[in-house]
């Protein structure tokens, strides 16, 4: 029975009973259960499981160790879903201590499937958000990277932090405006779109802009922001009309 098809109850349980068999495991120094919840089915199995790791990690300091010993035995596996399982847990470990689970994103980021590379930048993004000093610095070092693919996935996962923060990631972004690869080009737009039309973010986009000198992709960028402004109208902190305004007062 899939994990939402369970009573309130039931799940409380569930994630009770998953969280001591993972201790239980760890303490015992071996997979057990946990090797199953690593790879259920259930998408919101291996989020029980992943959540429940993070919060053993910073709760139980003595089994840190074992933890990290575990996920890199689990990021051998051949299963993909075992892969972005552990990516998502090191992505929870992360939020306060990205030193202890770099070597996992390091490893993620090329990952023959999707899925666990799809985990590196949501990871990414929720480390970000709330640790980005580390986490920045560590995606910096990938923004030149000979793999298109690689550039477009740290572009996208620095994302959320842009959205409160966008003079954090703005100078990031201004190292891909002369990627002639499209898929990255195209990603580059798209986040800055993204972020602009939060509050408070387009004076600072706009500010940044205007020191870029790939005009082309500034214009494209300009022309995303206005748009997205319409698109998300319900969540934009200016109408259309007004950032239209603003942009063609300052820029």
């Amino acid at each position: 029975m899939a994990f939402y098809d369970l009573s309130k109850e039931q799940r409380l349980e569930l994630v009770a009973h998953i969280h001591q068999d993972i201790v239980t495991d760890l303490n015992k120094s071996r997979l057990g259960p946990t090797l199953a919840y690593f790879k259920d089915e259930d998408t919101y199995i291996r989020k029980t499981t992943y959540l429940a790791i993070g919060k053993i990690y910073f709760a139980q300091p003595g089994l840190q160790l074992l933890i990290i010993k575990m996920l890199d035995a689990l990021l051998l596996q051949t299963d993909f879903k075992i892969r972005q399982t552990v990516i998502n847990t090191a992505g929870e470990i992360g939020k306060k201590d990205f030193g202890m689970v770099q070597h996992f994103f390091d490893q993620g980021l090329f990952d023959q499937h999707h899925s666990p590379r799809n985990a590196v930048i949501g990871s990414i993004k929720k480390m970000g958000e709330v640790n980005p000093q580390p986490v920045l610095s560590w995606a910096k070092q990938y923004l030149h990277h000979p793999d298109k693919e690689i550039r477009r996935e740290i572009c996208h996962g620095i994302e959320l932090r842009g959205r409160k923060h966008p003079q954090d990631i703005m100078p990031l972004l201004q190292e891909l405006q002369d990627d002639k690869t499209a898929r990255v080009s195209s990603t580059l737009v798209h986040v800055i779109g993204q972020i602009a039309y939060k509050k408070g973010c387009l004076p600072i986009v706009v500010k940044q802009l205007k020191t870029w000198h790939n005009k082309t992709l500034v214009t494209a960028a300009l022309a995303e922001i206005i748009d997205v402004h319409h698109r998300y109208k319900d969540f934009a902190a200016l109408t259309q009309e007004q950032a239209k305004q603003y942009i063609k007062e300052n820029y």
